[in-house]
């Protein structure tokens, strides 16, 4: 058993690994913000609720002060778990929360003698164009350098990353592919199966002083096998509709110029870069030898697949996730 602190804990996966630590015996301290959930709206009492179990502070864990005083509270603790990650990806939330409040958090642990920190990164670091990857991969080397045990885990695909279109398609619209729908693939894991695998990474050796990629159970799915379950899982014929990639070149383009004389339109250009990242980059292994990416490479865990997720869903005994700041589509 180990007294853990857990940055990011509001957050599907956070809750999720909240719950999987407790269910381990570990006593789960969670360091949140006075208002936090999607837009803010969770109230203290709302967050106390839906982390039961476990001890909920608050305060800001971008403000060293605040992370020892509200946080830590002179506290020890063993390990430091962190789901935190930056809102939208936009290069000034990432710099501060993805790199600056992480090396905040890792040295306020070191000094509360916690001696392994378990960090949710991405798998999309291996890759690194955009400001957001590169503040996460920042950190990932300022954790090795630190001489802490440390578990670096590059997830591929959420479950509620490939959800983004289900309303779309119950209303009988189209499935948006972009090119062919066979551009990208990956291996989708839910939250749960994610979140017992970091959860272990405190007490698995073999997962220790390791970056580790770690997809969902089952083959690696193309956006249009993707589309192909939901469609099954609905119970409506399949009806896709083709994105040319070069329109987001031009859109990325259009807004770039704009965004010179109007800041929001900047950001909404980063916005459609990560978008386009993800429209054309498989989130598996990276073969740099091969200059591919290897979906045999990619190690799975856990037991739910996205076709199950989505039947689910249909089913209603699934809620939607809900993908705030996050949605890019």
């Amino acid at each position: 058993m180990a007294r853990v602190l857990l940055l990011g804990a509001t957050g599907t996966i956070g809750q999720a690994t909240a719950h999987a630590l407790r269910q381990r015996g570990h006593e789960v301290v969670c360091f949140v913000r006075p208002r936090a959930g999607v837009g803010g709206r969770l109230q203290q009492a709302d967050t106390e609720r839906l982390l039961a179990g476990a001890a909920v502070r608050f305060g800001d864990v971008a403000d060293p002060a605040s992370l020892a005083r509200d946080g830590l509270c002179g506290e020890r603790f063993d390990a430091l778990v962190s789901c935190l990650a930056s809102r939208t990806g936009a290069p000034r939330d990432a710099w501060a929360i993805d790199h600056q409040a992480h090396l905040h958090a890792l040295a306020a642990a070191r000094d509360a003698g916690v001696r392994h920190m378990v960090l949710l990164s991405a798998i999309c670091v291996q890759k690194p164009r955009l400001e957001f990857q590169r503040a996460k991969l920042a950190f990932e080397q300022a954790l090795m350098a630190s001489g802490l045990t440390y578990s670096i885990v590059r997830p591929t695909a959420f479950f509620k990353s490939v959800s983004g279109q289900v309303e779309r398609v119950r209303r009988g619209r189209p499935f948006l592919l972009f090119g062919d729908g066979r551009l990208t693939a990956c291996k989708p894991i839910g939250d749960d199966d994610l979140a017992a695998y970091l959860a272990d990474c405190l007490t698995d050796p073999q997962r220790h002083n390791r970056i580790l990629p770690i997809g969902g159970p089952g083959p690696a799915l193309t956006a249009r096998e993707q589309g192909e379950l939901l469609f099954a899982a609905l119970g409506i014929a399949p009806k896709f509709k083709s994105v040319p990639v070069g329109l987001m070149d031009l859109i990325i383009a259009t807004l770039a110029t704009l965004g010179r004389v109007a800041p929001k339109l900047a950001g909404k250009a980063e916005l459609a870069r990560i978008g386009r990242y993800y429209a054309t980059e498989s989130m598996l292994v990276w073969d740099a030898t091969a200059g591919r990416y290897d979906a045999a490479a990619t190690p799975a865990t856990g037991r739910q697949t996205l076709a199950s997720f989505y039947a689910g869903l249909a089913s209603g005994t699934q809620r939607l996730p809900e993908r705030g700041d996050h949605a890019v589509f």
